[in-house]
């Protein structure tokens, strides 16, 4: 490599490492990032995208099984599960290329390898050739996270799975057992379900989507379980015993210990932040459980030192690190930056029904001294979902009673991960239940059901 030098070098090309590179690049800074796997991270390469290419494919499937709904014939209805997941990676693979494009476009320079920080504004990278020394004035760290294990449930990839043994499974499992039902759990759960895998979702807290509006996790939960699927809250994996072929776990629900047996489970406890060999102790950075603590800049406390993405901690979402790349970008090249508000983004489960939210939970600005207003609206009452065939779901919004700010929106039902923009973007332009009422949703759509919840909740629905 010909120069050794930068006004900012990121480490990791994810979703929040890319766009910073590329926004940095954009403003006139000469950038590198640097990458130890892949270009576009753990969400192109092992999260966020190939996972919605394989919902996509059980979603297909569970049509084509409800054809004769349609006035349609399909016979002999199967899958490939090997020809599922090599679409998943090829998609996969298609948009990690275009990562690289981008950063070759705006000439950014990208150095594959492992990095560590020895000193301020220094960078060593491990690469396949040896070792190579840049420098730096700004550093952005955005090296992500990993799946988090818990003593005596690591994953083996044979009978105990993480989202990456599930995204490249060995075998179709028969009876599955799903620990943790947040977003990566439910979906992994939704997707073996739909293909016909009798699954168990075991969850601690007393709900399933325990982070959603307890409204919306109820609904959810009705739909899993109407599709088949076996739903444990307040329970606990205490021990699995392995065996040839099978896993006998030990859920603990009620003060009670069962034993169940499946043959394959796919553990999804949370994340943990890849922070280890960077050398950001000896820095001085600030870690709390595996993050790296933040100002609302992203700033670290450490001069000239930035963290981004899952590494910074909750959210842990692409779009939110994303965010922050353009934000530190931005900041490093003497613009105005303006910090991410967590309570403004969105968050998006690809499951059957998909569900989706912005803001606060009804619990949560009651819990805040709010004096609320909530509306609700059914998809029963609405023409579209009814000609698409999916009359099961709901929008809920929540509003400051006061002032009419909308202070929160969440949604289960069909394509609502498409829906949730309209209202993140009236929380973002700081929109009342009056520019809502007043706003004209097009006919016939699913948006129309955004509009209503809003009526109702100043008694004004009008089609429920």
């Amino acid at each position: 490599m010909a120069a050794s030098s930068f006004d900012m070098i990121v480490i990791g090309a994810g979703p929040g490492g890319y766009v910073a590179a590329i926004r940095g690049a954009q403003l006139g800074l000469k950038v590198a990032v640097v990458e130890r796997e892949h270009l576009g991270g753990i969400c192109l390469n092992w999260g966020c995208i190939p996972t919605k290419a394989m919902l996509r494919s059980a979603e297909v499937f569970h049509l084509m099984e409800r054809a004769k709904e349609f006035g349609l014939s399909a016979d002999k209805i199967g899958y490939d599960l090997d020809a599922v997941v090599q679409r998943s990676r090829g998609v996969a693979k298609q948009l990690s290329g275009g990562v690289g494009h981008l950063l070759k476009k705006n000439k950014v320079t990208v150095v594959m390898g492992a990095a560590s920080i020895p000193a301020l504004g220094k960078v060593s990278v491990k690469t396949e050739k040896g070792s190579e020394e840049l420098t730096a004035k700004n550093i952005v760290l955005a090296t992500g996270a990993r799946a988090r294990e818990l003593p005596g449930l690591e994953a083996d990839g044979d009978l105990v799975w993480t989202y990456k043994h599930a995204l490249t499974p060995p075998r179709m499992p028969k009876k599955l057992l799903v620990i943790g039902s947040g977003a990566i759990g439910i979906e992994f759960a939704s997707f073996f379900n739909t293909l016909g895998a009798d699954t168990t979702v075991v969850e601690v807290m007393d709900r399933v989507l325990p982070v959603e509006d307890a409204e919306i996790s109820a609904f959810a939960k009705k739909q899993f379980v109407k599709q088949g699927m076996t739903i444990m809250e307040k329970a606990m994996v205490k021990q699995l015993d392995r065996a040839k072929g099978s896993v006998t776990a030990h859920i603990e629900t009620g003060g009670k210990v069962e034993k169940h047996t499946f043959d394959t489970v796919i553990s999804a406890v949370g994340i943990v932040g890849n922070v280890e060999g960077l050398g950001l102790e000896a820095l001085g950075v600030k870690i709390d459980r595996t993050h790296v603590v933040t100002d609302a800049h992203c700033r670290t406390g450490v001069n000239g030192l930035y963290a981004i993405g899952d590494i910074a901690g909750a959210p842990w979402l692409a779009h939110k690190a994303s965010h922050e790349g353009v934000m530190v970008a931005e900041l490093i090249a003497g613009q105005h930056a303006h910090p991410v508000k967590p309570e403004s983004i969105a968050g998006c489960t690809y499951c059957q029904p998909q569900v989706a939210s912005v803001g606060y939970t009804e619990a949560k600005a009651t819990e805040l001294g709010y004096e609320i207003k909530v509306g609700r609206f059914p998809f029963i009452g609405n023409g579209k979902a009814i000609a698409l065939g999916e009359p099961e779901g709901m929008i809920k919004t929540v509003f400051d009673a006061k002032t009419g700010e909308l202070l929160g929106a969440h949604m289960v039902g069909a394509e609502v991960t498409e829906l949730i923009q309209g209202y993140v973007v009236g929380r973002q332009l700081e929109t009342t239940e009056e520019d809502l009422m007043h706003t004209v949703f097009p006919h016939p759509t699913l948006s129309e059901m955004m509009h209503e919840s809003v009526l109702d909740a100043y008694g004004k629905a009008i089609h429920f």
